[in-house]
């Protein structure tokens, strides 16, 4: 499908700063899409149907997934959360470039059911830096959470050669100038 070349997954180890990095580069260029998710974690207050997220119950989150309308999903907290078929599908229909921000198994899951999308995997500027990004972001996890996020981001960093590109995180600014430089020449975005 031509218009899988908007669609976008950036990936990689928890603290490594996708979130910051997306909400740049969404700041920068506003045209970028976002998809709504789905959960099933009822909604907060100021939140809307639709806006936040479309919200579920967990059977018809479990529906949803029987029928292949989530494209990857996970369970956190209590609740599941996931990306809809439909959202995707949407902006694509529009030429939209769309940038989903996906753990590394459910990319491989979104470019396997959209061949033409882009996978790109941020990598952290040394193990040091993310080590010290994780044990920054809260000083009350137990020190046993820390380590399974750090065995983990090891795995994670361990398959980074598998996704069509890879970018240092250095810079929150200078990486989402990269990942904006790569849609617009996958995309050919202006």
């Amino acid at each position: 499908m031509e218009n899988e070349k908007y669609l976008f997954v950036v990936s990689g180890p928890s603290g490594v700063g996708k979130d910051t990095v997306i909400s740049h580069l969404r700041s920068a260029h506003p045209e970028i899409g976002k998809t709504v998710s789905v959960t099933t974690r009822a909604p907060r207050e100021g939140e809307a149907e639709g806006v936040n997220y479309f919200y579920r119950t967990v059977e018809q989150f479990e529906e949803m997934l029987h029928r292949d309308e989530v494209l990857e999903s996970n369970f956190y907290s209590g609740n599941y959360y996931g990306t809809l078929r439909s959202e995707v599908d949407r902006l694509l229909a529009q030429n939209t470039p769309v940038v989903l921000n996906i753990d590394v198994h459910g990319a491989a899951n979104i470019k396997r059911v959209y061949p033409g999308a882009t996978t790109i995997f941020l990598l952290p500027p040394s193990w040091e830096t993310l080590e010290g990004r994780l044990r920054g972001r809260d000083s009350k996890e137990m020190e046993e959470v820390i380590q399974k996020r750090l065995e983990t981001a090891r795995k994670e960093l361990e398959i980074a050669s598998q996704f069509d590109c890879q970018v240092v995180n250095e810079d929150i600014e200078a990486c989402a100038a990269n990942l904006y430089e790569i849609m617009a020449r996958r995309a050919g975005l202006k």
